[in-house]
């Protein structure tokens, strides 16, 4: 608590700076919520939690197109920025700085650099490239927090906006050794690149995202918390588009992407905790995501399908995922100063899996939950 009066009252006197100084202007949102969770294969019964979120953003105009921007939410490992009522109540909100960066937008082009958002909620291509074999109900929003340490560029051509990003995914320190040999370039480094143009009222959103260096990717548990990496020091690469349009007063948005991990575990040992894995291990992956969206109104559903194969050991495996969302957004007071919101929320997961042709037991995961949000 001290913590998020002390971030408060730094922002609060900074919006009070001499007109000689950037304006800073000051908003953010704060959420409950009480959730219904009923998980196979994990618990026998259901299981009610409550939790609660507060995000704090900051902007500063610097003039002459230039800017910067803040976001303080929990940090906590995994949470996405939400705390669940613990016993006794003594849990503790740990509110930090969690996006920090700066940029210039001008007609032609724009930038920013820092720790920058992701928006992976609205876009699979990271879920997909960091959790192949179960990429649902947004992970890297909740467990990787949506940001990332990056910068981005991006361009005006033709009647479209070229983007290229570049991201440090992990400073591996541990595995810069005389054995591993990489100096420099041992550290996780990927780019990404997207052309969004409109094509009549369809817009076209291709992207492409890899390391370029050696990265790790992992997997998450049966009910959706991390659940540690699965391979190894290689280089993913994921490709694919997202595609708006309206139909029928509904906005829809169409997505498709394929992720193709191959190579080897070098001798480099990851960061702690993490395992070392077996130094030469293979690395054969090949999945895809398709996602389909509706957005009418207050309402808003989508429908996610996965299939990933893993060849890397000698015993394939063969995942398979359906997920969907739904949400209704019912406004109580809206006003120029902010607004309440209630919205119920439901999100259902179907996970199995084959090893060797042998299908597992099957996973599902019903989720339903209401939250009651302002903003402000």
């Amino acid at each position: 608590m001290k913590k998020m009066l002390s971030l408060a009252a730094m922002f609060a006197a900074l919006s009070y700076a001499s007109p000689a100084y950037a304006d800073l202007n000051f908003s953010g949102d704060a959420s409950v919520r009480v959730r219904d969770t009923g998980d196979t294969g994990s618990q026998s019964k259901d299981n009610v939690n409550y939790y609660y979120r507060i995000r704090l953003n900051a902007a500063a105009d610097l003039g002459d197109g230039y800017f910067f921007k803040a976001l303080a939410t929990d940090e906590s490992d995994q949470g996405g920025g939400w705390q669940k009522v613990q016993y006794g109540n003594a849990e503790v909100y740990n509110l930090q700085l969690s996006q920090l960066y700066f940029g210039h937008n001008s007609s032609c082009d724009h930038y920013m650099i820092g720790r920058i958002p992701l928006n992976s909620q609205n876009n699979p291509l990271y879920d997909l490239t960091l959790y192949p074999t179960q990429p649902f109900d947004i992970p890297v929003a909740t467990i990787n927090l949506d940001r990332v340490y990056g910068a981005n560029y991006g361009l005006k051509v033709g009647n479209g906006d070229l983007n290229a990003l570049f991201v440090v995914l992990d400073n591996n320190a541990a595995g810069n050794t005389s054995a591993s040999g990489d100096g420099l370039l041992n550290d996780g480094y990927a780019v990404g690149g997207s052309y969004k143009f409109n094509v009549g009222n369809v817009t076209f959103d291709p992207q492409v995202f890899t390391a370029i260096t050696k990265t790790d990717v992992w997997a998450q548990s049966a009910t959706g918390t991390y659940a540690g990496p699965i391979h190894f020091g290689f280089r993913p690469v994921t490709l694919g588009t997202n595609m708006a349009f309206p139909l029928g007063g509904i906005k829809w948005t169409a997505s498709g992407f394929y992720t193709r991990g191959s190579g080897t575990t070098p001798n480099a040992t990851p960061l702690a905790p993490a395992p070392a894995g077996t130094p030469g291990a293979n690395v054969d992956y090949f999945g895809d995501l398709f996602r389909i969206k509706c957005e009418y109104g207050p309402f808003m559903a989508w429908f996610d399908h996965n299939s990933t194969t893993d060849k890397s050991s000698a015993t394939p495996q063969v995942y398979t995922n359906n997920f969907i969302w739904a949400q209704y957004k019912i406004n109580i007071h809206e006003s120029a100063k902010g607004n309440f919101t209630i919205q119920p929320t439901f999100r259902y997961l179907s996970s199995k899996q084959d090893s060797n042709g042998v299908a597992l037991p099957d996973n599902t995961r019903l989720r339903s939950e209401l939250w009651a949000t302002v903003t402000f």
